[in-house]
């Protein structure tokens, strides 16, 4: 119990300190902004800056003045290297921080030979640095007192893992699995919301975010993740969307603009709609003069612009400030397949406003229009062009973003990047110029599809439907958290939920590819993080500090509350402490505030989540393509599983399965079936955290039935049945809810699902198969 509370003191303690991933306070590492002088080793990159040094310095006289001269003489260097620990990049590893559910070491794991050592010199040293009597009371016993400092995982004892290669060949940089796959991590930051379509900051210093749901509800966030009760915008009952999946009408798009926080103006771009006519909307609010975080919706004192829809589908919806000072407005082809409007198809209209970038000042009127044209604008003064029209050949941009340039040199700011979603073949990224044509529809990605109006621009990338069949713009990543992210783009596919990103080479101006993973091992498995996510990634955003989010669903539908927002993390690398701080201007709150409860869970596994075997993404021919994938970084050891709330030597030590169960894998199936059914079939049970239980899925479907069957040896899935066939399992928990497979994982925690124990189901709708070394279509 004594040890319990000297460790659970030491936690709180510690955890007020900078640190890591690897590091106590859970953050990765940095390079301090001044070298050190007690921990000069840890000066190039660690987790502790001046501040936390000067502390250990502290520490460290202190316990020269309570050790005999001569034994502080021989001891002295042990002291600094284990006091020094608490700034290695490794930190949560060697104190076994990581795992939550064990007390927090107040020693470092040592390697038996140093400790041998060290036991043999200055044992008498160890009372002075730990509060922990079971280990004072080991004190006269080399050998156990040893093993009670030892690690289980050998790798990360000290001092070996100073030297151990697989480790530190790429400490600091994004970890990547062989394949090449950037393997980041997640933080929750909103949840419950119905289709998150849009996450925008007002740049007004206030640092709070605004995410809009396709319904037509915009919702205030502040910098804490509370939400305000009362929706900033309600425009619901004039949006025009449904509850259908894949509804492309809505609430779409919403800017801030630049000067909002002297003029208190913001633009929407949605969807409307009578009888059999539909339109897409773009109109002008104001902030109430009397509620900072709401909207007052007698504002809408004149529509600055309206285009007529032929089709339900390729709405478009970006709305964009740029560094000029001008709105521009992305709108989609008028829908249908292969743009069959007129000789060349709306998008090479250039007197049309469907399949273009727009560009007007919102800050003038002119020719009895409610918006000004700026005069630089592509093709003013053409009589056969719309004079709004920025760039055209846009088949339905989904989401675009300008640059904000390079922290240090700006270079790259004002790059507008966009998705634009594909038809039949390829998704394409790509930059948009003054006067730009994207070929749509003679082309599709690089592919040629018919009679060309003229030049057209290629895509910086592109993507097959092999890979993913509708792409979602993104952002490239400008924040000051996470360095060695600064100049990727990242962006996603809403149908495959697949998470990409291009790097470019400045000097040739090449894209790389890399393919994102979510963090396999220990590389997200701390306090706040997460490693899974629901799978329809519908947009990205970035808060007033340049940080970066995505939003995406677990059901594509306006009226299902299943969006989640999730900031980006890299755990590899931070910026130093302080450099990142805001002070938030404060605002007046009049309505309650509804706190952040954050749902989603870390899901352990053993590596990232593997991907269907499909050709290379292409790329811009024009602009070079990239030589071979860089070689793959070793990879680190593979460590222990870890069972949370297991114990193994008073709780120091990682826990272990018992007995009972250590056969068997977190992911592993099982069929229960009752007597006279066939081998194969039955009712399943999925293997987690040391625990059976059920799977329940109103969802459930062949491709995860495919799963299954696979994995118990079967080579064909016949059917995939729901609503307990097969009896129910009420006396087990259920495990897995909401499980949506591709068919190519290995085990359904590699497929998307709702959280482990997470579920909103009971046990009628347990899940079952029936497989088969049959081929069913015989």
């Amino acid at each position: 119990m004594a040890r319990a509370r000297a460790g659970a003191l030491l936690a709180l303690w510690v955890l007020g300190a900078a640190a890591h991933p690897q590091c106590l306070d859970f953050r990765p590492p940095f390079r301090p902004p001044q070298p050190l002088r007690l921990c000069a080793q840890y000066s190039d990159f660690g987790c502790c800056d001046e501040g936390r040094d000067a502390e250990l310095t502290r520490r460290f006289w202190a316990l020269a003045s309570r050790v005999d001269a001569a034994e502080w003489a021989a001891c002295a260097g042990y002291a600094r290297d284990l006091l020094c620990q608490e700034c290695s990049p490794y930190a949560a590893h060697l104190y076994d921080a990581e795992d939550p559910f064990t007390p927090l070491r107040t020693v470092p794991g040592l390697c038996q030979d140093y400790c041998l050592d060290m036991w043999h010199k200055c044992r008498g040293l160890f009372r002075h640095l730990s509060t922990d009597q079971e280990l004072w009371a080991l004190e006269g016993n080399r050998a156990r007192f040893c093993r009670y400092l030892s690690l289980d995982d050998t790798d990360y004892c000290f001092p070996y893992l100073l030297v151990n290669k697989n480790l530190n060949s790429n400490l600091g940089h994004v970890v990547a699995d062989a394949k090449g796959c950037l393997q980041l991590c997640l933080e929750e930051v909103a949840n419950g919301l119905r289709n998150p379509v849009a996450m925008v900051h007002a740049r007004d210093g206030t640092h709070r975010f605004f995410v809009a749901e396709q319904v037509g509800l915009v919702w205030a966030y502040l910098p804490d993740r509370s939400r305000l009760g009362k929706p900033f915008l309600n425009i619901s009952r004039v949006v025009l969307t449904s509850p259908w999946e894949g509804d492309e009408r809505g609430f779409l798009g919403i800017a801030f603009h630049p000067s909002f926080r002297h003029n208190r103006r913001l633009y929407v771009y949605y969807s409307v709609g009578i009888r059999s006519s539909e339109w897409i909307r773009i109109s002008e609010f104001r902030v109430s003069e009397d509620d900072e975080n709401a909207v007052d919706h007698s504002s809408e004192r004149w529509i600055i612009l309206e285009v007529k829809e032929p089709a339900s589908n390729h709405n478009g919806g970006q709305l964009l400030f740029g560094d000029d000072g001008y709105l521009y407005i992305f709108t989609g082809d008028g829908g249908m397949a292969g743009d069959p409007f007129g000789t060349f198809g709306n998008a090479q209209n250039k007197s049309a406003l469907l399949g273009k970038v727009l560009r007007i000042d919102v800050d003038r009127k002119e020719r009895g229009l409610p918006y000004g044209i700026p005069p630089d604008n592509p093709f003013v003064g053409d009589p056969a062009a719309q004079p709004e029209v920025y760039a055209l050949g846009v088949r339905n941009m989904w989401r675009c973003s300008f640059d904000r340039g390079d922290p240090s040199s700006g270079a790259g700011r004002g790059r507008l990047f966009c998705g634009d979603v594909g038809q039949n073949k390829f998704e394409e990224v790509d930059l948009v110029e003054r006067g730009g044509n994207y070929g749509w529809r003679a082309r599709e990605g690089f592919e040629c599809m018919g009679r060309r109006a003229g030049y057209d621009l290629l895509p910086i990338f592109a993507y097959s439907h092999t890979v993913g069949k509708s792409v979602t713009g993104g952002y490239v990543y400008r924040g000051c958290e996470y360095p060695n992210l600064n100049g990727l783009y990242i962006f996603g596919d809403f149908m495959s939920g697949r998470l990409m990103s291009l790097q470019e080479n400045p000097g040739t101006g090449q894209w790389q590819y890399s393919e994102i993973c979510m963090g396999h091992g220990q590389t997200c498995e701390f306090p706040g993080l997460i490693n899974n996510y629901y799978p329809y990634i519908i947009s990205f955003g970035e808060d007033e500090a340049g940080e970066l989010y995505f939003m995406s669903t677990g059901e594509p539908s306006a009226t299902a509350p299943r969006g989640v927002v999730y900031k980006i993390i890299d755990a590899s690398r931070r910026a130093p402490p302080g450099k990142c701080q805001i002070q938030p201007a404060q605002v007046k709150i009049r309505s309650r505030l509804i706190p952040f409860v954050p749902k989603e869970k870390f899901i352990p596994k053993t590596r990232s989540t593997p991907r269907p075997t499909a050709r290379a993404p292409t790329r811009a021919p024009r602009r070079g393509r990239p030589t071979a994938a860089p070689p793959a970084p070793t990879p680190r050891p593979a460590r222990p599983t870890q069972q949370p709330g297991s114990r193994r030597g008073g709780g120091r030590r990682r826990g272990r399965l018992n007995s009972a169960s250590r056969a068997f894998r977190d992911g592993e199936v099982r069929l229960v079936r009752p007597a006279g059914l066939s081998s194969g079939s039955g009712r399943v049970e999925v293997f987690v955290g040391g625990r059976w239980g059920t799977v329940c899925d109103d969802s459930w479907n062949i491709s995860g039935a495919a799963v299954v069957c696979r994995q118990l040896g079967f080579a064909y899935a016949v059917r995939a049945v729901k609503r307990a066939e097969f009896g129910q399992g009420g006396s087990l928990p259920i495990l897995l809810d909401d499980v949506r497979c591709a068919g190519w994982e290995r085990n359904l925690l590699e497929c998307q699902h709702n959280g482990v124990g997470t579920h909103n189901c009971e046990h009628d709708e347990d899940a079952g198969v029936v497989c088969s070394h049959q081929n069913p279509d015989l």
